[in-house]
């Protein structure tokens, strides 16, 4: 199972992500609280207000967003298949979320701190400034909780809800939807039973059933039965 399959399966079936899956259900997910649009189907007008409050506010400075979308894009990188955390925007997601759920700024904010002092204890410059290959050195000490070093445990906290919050940002997005395959209630069309199971039973259809309910051109129409 590669990292994008892990994080699907955290993203459906973890408790942790299905509780901000609701909060991010009342905001309509990446595609419109975190890009201002708050005029979605089934908002209320005090919801509507309230994201509109969110929107006007900003929490993160331009280091944190910094840090966090290249965090984000080191856990959900693009692959020949789908974009990346940065593509599905994500840490925009990340800054309505935190103002949305306040519970979240401290343990975000003290865990991009200190990711930037460990980065400069390794390599002396902040997490944003180091190299690639010194990023994954550094998010290898804190992405396998089972493995990593009681001095890190900070990290590996901030990390597990970082991880956590980038694959609910990606898979409520339209891009992270595709990449799940994920089709929801669409119309679908009934052609009757298939005529190699009719005939199994030695069925057929009438005339009158075939005219009256098996008409493709009729399909949008709203059946009417004979009294």
């Amino acid at each position: 199972m590669n990292r994008r399959d892990s994080l699907k399966a955290l993203a459906v079936g973890t408790v942790s992500v299905g509780t901000l899956l609701s909060s991010c259900d009342k905001k309509g997910g990446t595609d419109s609280a975190a890009t201002g649009e708050t005029g979605a189907y089934g908002r209320t007008p005090e919801e509507k207000l309230l994201d509109k409050k969110l929107m006007s506010e900003q929490f993160f400075t331009k280091p944190e967003i910094a840090s966090i979308a290249i965090l984000g894009d080191i856990i959900i990188p693009k692959d020949d298949i789908s974009g990346s955390a940065s593509d599905a925007e994500v840490a925009e997601f990340i800054e309505f979320i935190v103002k949305d759920k306040p519970e979240l700024q401290l343990p975000m904010r003290g865990g991009l701190k200190w990711l930037d002092i460990k980065s400069y204890k390794m390599f002396k410059k902040s997490f944003a400034e180091a190299s690639a290959e010194q990023r994954i050195q550094l998010v290898d000490l804190i992405a396998y909780p089972d493995k990593a070093l009681p001095e890190n445990a900070a990290g590996v906290s901030f990390f597990n809800t970082m991880r956590g919050l980038t694959a609910t940002g990606f898979f409520t997005s339209k891009i992270g939807i595709a990449d799940l395959g994920y089709k929801g209630n669409q119309p679908n069309a009934w052609d009757g039973v298939p005529d190699d199971v009719l005939k199994q039973f030695g069925l057929e259809y009438d005339a009158k059933t075939l005219d009256q309910c098996l008409k493709a051109e009729d399909r949008g129409k709203i059946m009417t039965w004979d009294s």
